[in-house]
């Protein structure tokens, strides 16, 4: 039987990988309420890909995918809570615009590249302005785990992943290696 890698999984699943360049570029926000029917076209393509990912791969504390992850440099994003029944969070050109002195370090992991995890430092509360489809411009306070998830995708929408979060001494782990740790956060 041949082994299939996380990441590979994850690509055949239509998930950009490491290394491919619209991950590392700034994704073009959207002027809306004008560009409403291509914003809502990259949110219906966002939702396509994560129940795609979603009948794979179970993410118990939560995920998100960001536009450039599936080869689209557009400031959009989907973030599945963790809570049960949560309604999906869509983020149309966020931006933090404050964040808490308290932060955790915590292992994240990313669909771009799944074979690894990283500790990633970020803060515990931040605050998220961001656009609504009718150009509504809205402020949302996330706190804990859902502020990781939502900071790990507004930093894909910024052409930056995890690893750019380290600390410098520190490395990412095979996923080989981290399984049993107990704790991870999939992006």
């Amino acid at each position: 039987m041949i082994e299939v890698r996380p990441s590979q999984q994850m690509q055949s699943l239509g998930v950009v990988q490491q290394g491919t360049p619209i991950l590392n570029r700034p994704a073009e926000p959207f002027d809306l309420p004008a560009e409403r029917a291509d914003a809502q076209t990259v949110i219906d393509e966002l939702f396509t890909a994560v129940d795609r990912i979603g009948r794979v791969h179970s993410f118990a504390k939560g995920m998100g995918l960001a536009a450039p992850q599936i080869g689209i440099p557009r400031a959009a994003a989907l973030v599945l809570p963790p809570t049960a029944g949560a309604e999906p969070i869509i983020l149309l050109n966020p931006k933090i615009t404050a964040v808490s002195d308290e932060t955790d370090e915590q292992y994240e992991g990313c669909l771009s590249f799944f074979d690894v995890r990283g500790m990633v430092p970020r803060p515990l509360r931040m605050d998220v302005t961001a656009t609504t489809l009718d150009g509504t411009i809205t402020t949302v306070t996330y706190e804990f785990g859902l502020a990781r998830l939502i900071a790990h995708e507004i930093d894909h929408l910024d052409g930056l992943l995890y690893t750019d979060r380290m600390r410098p001494d520190v490395h990412p782990i095979p996923v080989e290696e981290y399984r049993g740790t107990g704790s991870t956060w999939s992006y």
